[in-house]
């Protein structure tokens, strides 16, 4: 799949064939306060053009079914209410003002937004396509040029990403990427430890969907060397997410006193994980009698595996004018393989 080194636009790829038919949903004011959603998704697919891997999860309706979008609709609503929230709650072991973990939140949710573009190859920014000798064919390999932009590093930024089938819930799974004390396990930013969890924004009511300011080692809380990663972390019906970016302890320090997080540059890494379709455990059966924000049938599910999707960008030259080596393609290759290899190895051990 990859007989030379060479780019092509993304625009020239195919995709197989897929169209939304007549969709869309119902809003209607509650006496409650609260809001009734109804939600229909009529979308048609050419099953033959999908990785077998995903088939089961498309034909059993965690795909394109309404109740992913209802549950990402519910989960937008739980940022907005926090964000404005006049007390957002926390477990902070540092002082952080209101205004900074406001300030964190929105933070955090570009760093997802710029992972989501880069796995999935968003319009949003120009990417190119690599084909490269030696890189496995299931890991997709793109690259582009960041300039004048102050919310990443300038240079070269390479962008690799995978999906694999693990024989492990998506609840266990998430449970053990977001544990911080477990990162050590596959995380090599962690220097061989647990992380420390600075600080931690509550999102929803659902555990498990927070942003964190998470610190390598055991160092003072004032050492400002110390690395700082942000972390977010969320899961629902519709499948979880843990994603994370090492960030500038001191651009961070004025993020956490109400300053701009628009200036923090950042490039962010992380896992996407849905169910694999083989157990639906009730999720097409129209269990949502409640507009309270109650689970979704099936949430949280400890049976059937999932599909981990591992995502990583790297600045590999800090020139914008430099030429991509196939040094740099091979280190991030050889970084996604080591960490999928590591998690499978840690979610197969007796603990996990």
């Amino acid at each position: 799949m990859f007989p030379s080194t060479s780019t092509e636009a993304l625009n020239a790829e195919s995709y197989f064939q897929c169209r939304r038919l007549p969709s869309g949903c119902l809003v209607q004011d509650m006496p409650d306060g609260y809001s009734k959603v109804t939600w229909v998704e009529h979308t048609e697919y050419d099953a033959s053009g999908v990785h077998q891997m995903f088939r089961s999860y498309l034909s059993s309706g965690l795909g394109f079914g309404a109740q992913r979008w209802l549950a990402t609709l519910q989960r937008q609503c739980e940022y907005l209410a926090t964000l404005m929230s006049p007390s957002i709650p926390n477990e902070d072991q540092i002082a952080v003002s209101l205004g900074g973990r406001r300030s964190l939140l929105k933070l955090a949710k570009r760093m997802v937004d710029n992972f989501c573009a880069g796995v999935c190859a968003s319009t949003v920014r120009k990417w190119d396509k690599l084909r490269v000798d030696n890189v496995g064919e299931d890991v997709r390999v793109m690259t582009r040029k960041s300039m004048d932009d102050p919310g990443e590093p300038p240079g070269i930024i390479l962008s690799a990403a995978t999906s694999v089938w693990i024989p492990v819930s998506q609840k266990r799974v998430f449970e053990f990427l977001q544990d911080e004390r477990l990162r050590s396990e596959w995380d090599i930013l962690s220097n061989g430890g647990p992380m420390q969890e600075m600080v931690h924004i509550t999102k929803g009511q659902r555990h498990g969907n927070h942003v964190s300011l998470l610190r390598a080692g055991s160092m003072g809380a004032n050492d400002s060397s110390t690395m700082l990663i942000l972390q977010e972390t969320w899961t629902d019906s519709s499948g979880s997410m843990v994603v994370y970016a090492p960030v500038d302890s001191a651009a961070i320090n004025v993020v956490m006193h109400g300053g701009d997080s628009a200036y923090v540059a950042l490039l962010p890494s992380g896992f996407a994980i849905v169910p694999d379709g083989s157990s639906q455990s009730g999720y097409l059966s129209g269990n949502n009698e409640s507009t309270s924000g109650a689970s979704v049938k099936g949430e949280g599910d400890d049976s059937g595996g999932s599909i981990l999707t591992v995502g990583f960008q790297i600045l590999v030259n800090s020139l914008p004018s430099a030429k991509l080596t196939v040094e740099s393609v091979e280190t991030v290759n050889n970084l996604i393989s080591c960490t999928i290899q590591k998690i499978k190895s840690a979610l197969s051990g007796p603990s996990a």
